[in-house]
């Protein structure tokens, strides 16, 4: 179980990381070469498309970070954690629930997200 803790972490810390090669080289260790995020708001598809979605989200919530806010649930090749966007001091600006699969090589396939809670103007 510590294998994907340590996946979900990292897949939080591309979130965060606002170095762009550094992001391509957290994307390159926690995506599959095909992997897939969709959600709500947004897609994308392989490593640049994952880049450019997570570019977005920067210059949207500058000064926000991910936190996981659950533990890993996991059962065959699918897994389940909660997680939170918020500055370093304050609340939460939005909640949410990833779903995901896992690739053969246990980087990420794919992730759905669900928006648990998120502002109005959003």
């Amino acid at each position: 179980m510590s294998h994907l803790i340590n996946l979900i972490d990292r897949y939080i810390a591309v979130w965060n990381e606002t170095d762009a090669g550094r992001r391509a080289e957290l994307i390159a260790a926690t995506w599959a070469d095909n992997a897939s995020y969709l959600d709500p708001m947004m897609q994308g598809d392989g490593h640049a498309g994952i880049a450019a979605m997570v570019a977005g989200v920067h210059q949207q919530f500058p000064g926000h970070r991910f936190y996981r806010t659950s533990d890993v649930e996991s059962h065959h090749d699918r897994i389940r954690f909660r997680w939170e966007l918020r500055p370093e001091q304050g609340p939460a600006l939005v909640t949410g629930t990833d779903f995901g699969t896992l690739a053969g090589d246990e980087r990420l396939q794919s992730i759905t997200g669900f928006f648990d809670t998120m502002p109005a103007q959003a």
